[in-house]
């Protein structure tokens, strides 16, 4: 393991050790100080969240720009110091954490019988809209993790999410659709982050106005077990309370090919996962590159796609 990789995994485990004790107003206010300086230094991800914003709020002026990533950074940090802590808050912590619309999607469809894949964006608190899952639902699911650098910071995530409740899958490997196959086909829950392509294999959507990829598991996932597929999107008020809406099933259409079929199925969880940010745009926390046109490097920022 080299140096940076020892660092990075050190400064995570700080993290879920020491800031799960913080007096909550107190994590509050680390981490409002902690995106504050992250944003005054413009570095390369507060730059790309600036440039991310600039597609969803078109003709914002470098002025709102600025504004939206300032909160933008705050809600990032929300997130990881909530993430720190939920480890430590009780049963009712977690059910009073989180107030989600239109809920009967998920536990009418869970109650026929079928399975239920549920889909969402980069918004908010996934990982606290999970834990509200498995607390309040009392519903256990499966999910699929992005394998990290180093290991030990991987394994850190895994078992951080499977003490929430979660049964998490390596992304890579090859096995992870087979298995959250299988859990669909008995009934159960899968939860997946679908609004950003880790993979060569994604789909082409249109996303506020231009060409992006994301991933096509979710739709295939539908097809093939018949599941229920539910987009959901998250959002903060301002208040210590993570809002949330389950939105309509995404049906799977009656004609085309199976290509054909996941093309519309993905560009509808687009458009709904689309308005979702555009509502919260301050709550999408992503801080990569997303649409075709920018992941090509350019002379003007080094930055790797």
């Amino acid at each position: 393991m080299s140096a940076q990789d020892r660092l990075t995994d050190a400064l995570y485990g700080i993290g879920w050790s020491t800031v799960k004790k913080l007096p909550e107003p107190v994590a509050v206010r680390l981490g409002n100080a902690i995106a504050d300086a992250a944003w005054k230094r413009r570095g390369k991800g507060v730059l790309r969240l600036e440039s991310n914003y600039a597609r969803v709020v078109p003709g914002a002026s470098p002025e709102r720009l600025a504004e939206l990533s300032r909160a933008g950074m705050r809600s990032y940090l929300r997130y990881w110091m909530e993430s720190f802590r939920l480890p430590a808050w009780s049963a009712e912590r977690i059910r009073n954490g989180f107030e989600v619309k239109d809920i009967h999607h998920l536990t009418d469809g869970l109650a026929a019988g079928r399975g239920v894949v549920l889909a969402l964006p980069h918004l908010g608190n996934w990982d606290l809209a999970g834990a509200w899952v498995t607390t309040q639902l009392k519903t256990p699911f499966t999910t699929v993790a992005e394998r990290l650098k180093p290991e030990t910071l991987y394994d850190r995530f895994v078992a951080y999410r499977e003490g929430l409740g979660m049964e998490v899958l390596p992304h890579t490997g090859g096995t992870a659709f087979g298995t959250l196959a299988r859990r669909l086909r008995d009934g159960g829950l899968v939860c997946l982050v679908a609004d950003r392509d880790l993979s060569a294999s994604g789909v082409e959507v249109e996303f506020f106005g231009d060409t992006a990829r994301m991933p096509a598991g979710p739709a295939l996932l539908a097809q093939q077990t018949g599941a229920l597929l539910l987009p959901v999107t998250l959002w903060y008020d301002g208040s210590p309370v993570m809002r949330g809406r389950v939105h309509p099933p995404i049906e799977v259409p009656e004609a085309g090919t199976k290509a054909e079929k996941t093309s519309v199925m993905t560009q509808a969880l687009a458009d709904a996962f689309a308005g979702g940010i555009a509502d919260h745009p301050e709550d999408w926390h992503m801080l990569q590159r997303l649409w075709l046109a920018d992941l090509e490097p350019r002379p003007s920022d080094g930055e790797r796609p």
